[in-house]
């Protein structure tokens, strides 16, 4: 997708009477139309009333339709300079106050354009500053760049601790992001944090890309919802200390049993290529699916984490106290690289649902030396499960079901027309060979 053109052509429906004065800057009238709007457009709706057709009774929208650009440009309309060194924080909180004060009968209605260029931003919070006590609740904001590596926004607060770029608190649903770079110019900065207790959820990125080293990429906190995102042909680089996507934070939301409503999320065709940390952590459950593309961890952490030690996992789903609303992954037609020992495509202490493997393969390295001996793939079952499905992957090392289903527990995983990269079926599983079926499968 290319850029914002330069001059955008008048709307269908923009009224004559509205049109700036050229001579007037568009930045201007578009803050003072976002504010009339706030001011006016939704605390001054009129009730809602009822037109007559010769067809059926239709219910018109409240209120009236608010002024300013459908599409606006951080550049053209706010200022930005894009140049990597200007602050560019001020011009983008004035575009997401335009944005949100064109909500109109719970809807947003505005595009914001940011052309190629890297934009420097120093104030946390200032793509999108939605807290939970700012405004209405809404439906529709959209970030549209210029493409990877052309339109990037470099995130530099001044302290990284719980510094984010985008908070949304329970207020915006149906948020796009496309052909946009985020990199974090303060190492441990955080990408999004997303508190929901029903209305933040249906999130979209599309051809984005994730560099430098972050603690959170999104943060997800809250008692329902925060659901429905799809990731489309995005790179995950860069480091994480905690994960790219993390689900329960527990920052706003203290009733940790609660946390169970983390649903649908889906991976499609990704390049996860970073160098150390963690992609997904979803200690309270979630439904998860990730197809196609290439998931690699390109080195090790720097020093040993107090909540990971010296590992580096893919999905890592330990358990917490949860209702069980959810439990289940499901991977399909990907290739994970292991690259030594500490790479761990999954560690699953899930005490029910499903996990399912299907058409991956994790052999790239399994001809190195650490290869046979390694454990990438760990599971810590109980009677109840998770059950545990491989379909025609190829695998490398060993796998481990560790000891908590107890003696005389039901055959809960099944590896069926798998090959068996470095050891043979029988030598195959770590801990847990009880529980284990092989079908068709070839050992070495």
């Amino acid at each position: 997708m290319t850029g914002a053109p330069l001059r955008r052509a008048a709307e269908p429906d923009d009224d004559p009477a509205r049109r700036p004065d050229r001579r007037t800057s568009r930045r201007a009238l578009l803050t003072a139309g976002g504010t009339a709007a706030l001011a006016t457009g939704l605390a001054g709706c009129e009730p809602s009333r009822r037109a007559r057709t010769d067809e059926a009774e239709v219910t018109s929208v409240p209120g009236r339709r608010p002024e300013g650009g459908t599409t606006v440009d951080v550049v053209a309309d706010f200022g930005a300079r894009g140049d990597g060194r200007t602050d560019d924080s001020a011009a983008f909180a004035e575009a997401y106050r335009h944005a949100a004060g064109r909500v109109w009968d719970g809807v947003g209605r505005t595009v914001v354009d940011v052309p190629a260029g890297t934009y420097l931003v120093r104030e946390p919070n200032a793509l999108i500053d939605a807290a939970e006590d700012g405004g209405p609740k809404a439906n529709g904001l959209r970030f549209r760049g210029a493409g990877k590596r052309m339109a990037q926004i470099l995130f530099a607060p001044e302290r990284a601790e719980d510094s984010y770029l985008c908070r949304n608190e329970n207020r915006w649903a149906n948020v796009v992001f496309e052909h946009l770079g985020f990199r974090s110019g303060t190492p441990g900065a955080s990408f999004f944090y997303s508190y929901s207790t029903g209305q933040a959820q249906d999130y979209r990125f599309t051809e984005c890309e994730w560099l430098g080293e972050w603690t959170y990429g999104l943060a997800l906190d809250g008692s329902n919802t925060n659901s429905e995102m799809r990731w489309d042909a995005c790179r995950v680089g860069g480091a994480w200390r905690r994960a790219f996507l993390y689900s329960g934070l527990s920052r706003k939301s203290t009733d940790r049993p609660q946390q169970d409503q983390f649903l649908n999320y889906w991976f499609n065709d990704m390049k996860v290529e970073y160098e150390w940390g963690n992609f997904l952590e979803f200690p309270y459950g979630g439904s998860i699916t990730c197809r196609g593309g290439s998931y690699i961890i390109t080195g090790r952490r720097p020093e040993e984490s107090p909540h990971y030690g010296p590992t580096s996992t893919f999905f890592r789903f330990p358990r917490e106290e949860h209702l069980d609303s959810v439990q289940r992954f499901h991977a399909e037609d990907i290739r994970f690289e292991i690259r030594d020992e500490h790479t761990v495509v999954i560690d699953c202490a899930w005490d029910s649902g499903t996990v399912h493997f299907n058409d991956c393969d994790d052999t790239s390295n399994s001809f190195k030396p650490f290869a046979p001996s390694s454990r990438p793939h760990r599971y810590r079952l109980t009677p109840r499960g998770p059950l545990v499905r491989y379909d025609c992957c190829q695998l490398s090392g060993r796998h481990d079901y560790g000891d908590g289903a107890g003696s005389g527990s039901p055959a809960l995983v099944r590896y069926d027309m798998c090959l068996l990269a470095n050891n043979p079926q029988e030598e195959f599983v770590a801990a847990g060979a009880d529980r284990v079926r092989f079908v068709d499968c070839v050992g070495r």
